[in-house]
């Protein structure tokens, strides 16, 4: 990253260490993606940029039957004069074509046609990078696990010449200064730097190349430091016709020998880490049977098929057994379909014919024939991938200062090493005596009295080598990635989606959830329970029902409403009416929280062609509608409601019910009493949020009366109604200034607020709240702005989206610790503070330790996978009663 945002033209750069992406923001007019590319490529990194999530699809084909260029040149000219294709590039060597094409204009199957078509040519798709397999660590397993072998295979001869009996009996002079022993030393040290450690200095030259330096450099300097002393030490002893001194061929086996192992732990664990995205990758079907439907709904042809060639429209059989391909719509047959990985539902969920199904659900019971409404990345299953795999990428805000230390670490350790050596020196020529070295404390002098060269330099690169083998800046850089992938799989896994790491983090500070009413705390459902007649003039509520034509003039109106309680409005007057079509409506206006305004003609009852006169009897005419709550009434001057009207309307406020007034024409018509059902985890969801020191909030557009009703229920103390939506943001950034009292905020300089809602009208404030959080039922624009989805519908993962937070950052802060720890603890003793008191290590003792660290990050952080949801526990007191001091207010804008 560093080396990269030096380059002129790159603005941002963000590398994920677990999934090995690379994310950068560019000035197009500097700086080409290619350009990127070749930059990591010349860093000693392999990479390949990554097609564009688009509709201009890229496709790459293996093509066999091609003889010559011209073979290339057919190729070519048939698919780019063919509508939808951009480009086209065949490989002639490597048989290999790649197409670039809107996915909306022609298919892939359709392309591999052209071809097969333009001569004796056999092309089909070559093999996705999409698959679990490209998720997993085989390939560098398998590099690792080899490496660790070779290692081992001379580590252990090394390991064995080192044990006394066999060490004497090897130390058989063949010159002066050159023993048995240390000539197999050389051997064996000299083919496992040449063969083991190629690929670490091939990394480390490259870092050094970049002005950088990384875990590899620390390696290649002790392993060829430790070698070319043995070397130069050894050389000297045969020219000088010395005794053979001592060496340390050793440390390049035992050293690489720890790290290969090491790191074939690491890349184990590592693949462990992505097991809950790859288990969901796993749940798309590679390949499924594509059919062909007779104009009498028959199977009439049948083909098994790669999952990739599946294009929207296909008809494809689903027999019980198989996962369903992609996402459609059942057109023959029935069944019972398990959506629990989507929904949580243990139950099959029961298909018939116009019934949704979803990619990668199981089909259980009867044979089915879908049509594909979204394939490729536009299934719901490859869009919950890519969210898992794009918070994956993005880095938590806690990993900067793991990025500041490892910065400086290398060359830190670099500086030490080496005031570690100068230390040594001086004090074996000054304070001969001092010096705990056993091999050579009776040579410290010579027989003049002066200093042993050998030994002083043997004391001195025995600890700058040992720190430089024991230091780990990789249990640092693994700290927060592995914890962070650990912890947004294990929550998709169980539902909660989480948009990656800086939300992961932040969630487990906050100290308000405010939850919008309709469709969070209420199933966003309701139905119509009540609708009575009333006029201005009444004294009392009539008991009758309202007339056909008063509830078809309703029915027309609220038709063109997306609203819940307007959609809910128009199903029971479909029910009543017998009539699935209404009038006409001009002029609709509707305002959010408040109503709307249009004007209704033509309109029609119980499925026939009458017309309904308008109440006034008025049918030549179109009526002047206005639905809503009482402010909206009052701004068409409709102000005066009787007080048997207001009566029934707090009556049904008070159970929470929402209430409607209509007016036609200038005058009251009808009131509408709408219900909408509480969630049956939402006081349970709220007394949990309580326990853990959190306060819960209701923000809602409704009257006053019915979100205190509502509130009552769920047992949240403090409301805030009559919000129109443009206000829900300001009133959440109102929180987020000001801190509610007796709800001070712990541990940040400002309250962090969690706004939960799932409607359009919420996006403003999932978007200014810290932490968004969409109902995963909710509309794509909800979805869009939240930063965690719960998939199941379900308030009570509100609760285990904070608990996982916690405990993830929980787990960062240890590793952190051990980390830092580790470092802290090993350096000193590697660079030989101890050894006064008799406590020192090796060289191959520090590669151990090294080793160690990294792979108990790793192991770490693989525990988060035992998180689970806090247990639902029956409330053995309903939170539903107020207490008496709570804080009931009306809101008022804030703008």
């Amino acid at each position: 990253e560093s080396s990269l945002r030096q380059k002129p033209g790159l603005t941002s750069v963000s590398v994920g260490l677990m999934n090995e992406r690379l994310e950068a923001i560019f000035n197009p007019n500097i700086l080409c993606p290619d350009d990127i590319v070749a930059m990591v490529t010349d860093m000693g990194y392999g990479a390949e940029l990554l097609p564009e999530e688009t509709k201009h699809a890229v496709a790459e084909l293996a093509i066999h039957g091609m003889t010559c260029s011209s073979c290339v040149y057919l190729i070519e000219s048939v698919l780019t004069e063919a509508s939808g294709v951009h480009t086209a590039s065949v490989a002639l060597a490597t048989k290999k074509c790649r197409v670039k094409y809107s996915s909306d204009v022609i298919g892939i199957r359709h392309i591999i046609e052209l071809i097969n078509g333009a001569g004796h040519f056999e092309a089909s798709l070559a093999s996705s990078q999409s698959r679990p397999e490209s998720l997993s660590y085989n390939k560098e397993i398998r590099r690792w696990f080899s490496l660790f072998i070779f290692c081992l295979v001379f580590a252990i001869p090394v390991m064995v010449a080192m044990f006394d009996p066999l060490k004497a009996y090897l130390s058989v002079s063949l010159v002066p200064g050159l023993d048995v022993h240390s000539l197999a030393m050389w051997l064996i040290a000299t083919l496992v730097q040449a063969v083991a450690g190629y690929p670490f200095y091939k990394s480390a030259l490259y870092a050094l190349r970049h002005k950088s330096a990384n875990m590899d450099v620390l390696i290649v300097m002790a392993t060829t430091i430790a070698y070319l002393y043995s070397m130069v030490v050894m050389i000297i002893a045969i020219s000088a016709k010395r005794d053979t001194p001592k060496t340390f061929f050793e440390v390049s086996p035992f050293l690489l020998v720890f790290i290969a192992f090491g790191r074939w732990l690491e890349h184990i664990a590592k693949g462990k880490t992505s097991d809950a995205l790859v288990n969901l990758m796993s749940l798309q079907a590679t390949s499924t049977i594509l059919v062909s439907l007779t104009d009498k709904g028959t199977i009439e042809k049948e083909e098994k098929i790669d999952i990739d060639l599946v294009q929207t429209g296909d008809h494809l059989k689903v027999v019980p057994g198989d996962r369903i391909p992609v996402d459609g719509k059942v057109v023959f047959g029935s069944s019972s379909v398990d959506e629990s990985m989507l929904t949580g539902e243990s139950l099959p969920v029961p298909k018939d014919v116009d019934h949704t199904v979803i990619g990668g659900t199981l089909n259980q019971t009867g044979l089915i024939v879908v049509q594909a409404t979204h394939v490729g990345a536009d299934s719901t299953l490859a869009q919950i991938v890519r969210l898992v795999e794009d918070a994956q990428t993005s880095k938590a805000p806690i990993q900067r200062y793991a990025d500041k230390i490892a910065g400086v670490f290398v060359p830190g350790v670099l500086f030490l090493s080496l005031a570690t050596w100068l230390v040594w020196f001086l004090l074996g020529y000054f304070y001969p005596s001092d010096i705990q070295n056993k091999h050579c404390i009776e040579e410290l002098r010579s027989k003049n009295g002066s200093t042993s060269p050998f030994c002083l330099l043997e004391n001195a690169f025995l600890y700058a080598v040992t720190v430089l083998s024991i230091a780990c800046p990789c249990a640092l850089g693994l700290a927060t990635p592995t914890a962070v992938m650990v912890g947004t799989g294990i929550g998709a896994k169980q539902g909660v989606l989480i948009k990656g790491g800086a939300p992961l983090e932040a969630t487990h500070k906050v100290n308000y959830v405010v939850f919008d009413k309709t469709g969070t705390l209420t199933h966003g459902q309701p139905s119509v329970v009540e609708v009575l007649p009333c006029d201005d003039q009444s004294t009392k509520v009539q008991s009758t029902k309202v007339s056909q034509p008063l509830l078809a003039i309703i029915g027309t109106a609220e038709s063109g409403s997306e609203h819940p309680l307007g959609q809910a409005i128009v199903r029971y007057a479909k029910e009543n009416l017998l009539t699935a079509t209404f009038g006409t409506v001009d002029r609709f206006r509707a305002v959010p929280g408040c109503g709307l305004q249009c004007q209704v003609s033509d309109v029609h009852s119980t499925g026939e062609s009458t017309v309904i006169p308008t109440v006034q009897s008025q049918s030549s005419s179109p009526s002047d509608v206005v639905i809503g709550n009482r402010q909206w009434l009052e701004k068409f001057g409709i102000e005066h409601i009787p007080s048997a009207v207001q009566s029934v309307m707090l009556s049904h406020e008070q159970q929470g019910r929402t209430v409607v007034l209509a007016a036609v024409n200038g005058e009251l018509q009808a009131m509408l009493a709408i219900a909408d059902t509480v969630r049956a985890e939402a006081s349970l969801a709220v007394s949990t949020l309580r326990d853990i020191g959190i306060e819960s909030i209701m923000l809602t557009g409704d009257n006053r009366r019915t979100a205190i009703a509502i509130a009552q229920q769920v047992g949240i103390d403090t409301v805030y109604a009559e919000v129109l939506p443009q206000h829900k943001c300001d009133r959440v950034k109102h929180l987020q200034e000001n801190p509610m009292a007796g709800c001070p905020p712990t541990a940040t300089s400002r309250p962090v607020v969690a706004f939960v809602g799932d409607g359009i009208n919420d996006a403003p404030a999932l978007t200014q709240a810290d932490i968004g959080i969409a109902i995963g039922g909710g509309t794509n624009v909800a979805l869009e702005a939240a930063d965690i989805i719960l998939m199941k519908n379900d308030l009570m993962d509100v609760v285990a989206a904070i608990d996982l937070s916690r405990t993830t950052v929980r787990r960062i802060r240890i590793n952190f610790v051990w980390a830092i720890l580790y470092n802290l603890i090993g350096l000193p003793i590697a660079a030989g503070v101890l050894s006064p008191v008799g406590i020192s290590l090796q060289p191959w003792m520090a590669a151990a330790a090294m080793a160690f660290s990294s792979v108990s990050v790793l192991f770490s952080s693989l525990l988060l996978k035992r998180w689970k949801k806090r247990p639902r526990v029956v409330l053995a007191t309903p939170s539903s009663s107020m207490t008496s001091g709570s804080t009931y207010s009306q809101a008022h804008s804030l703008v």
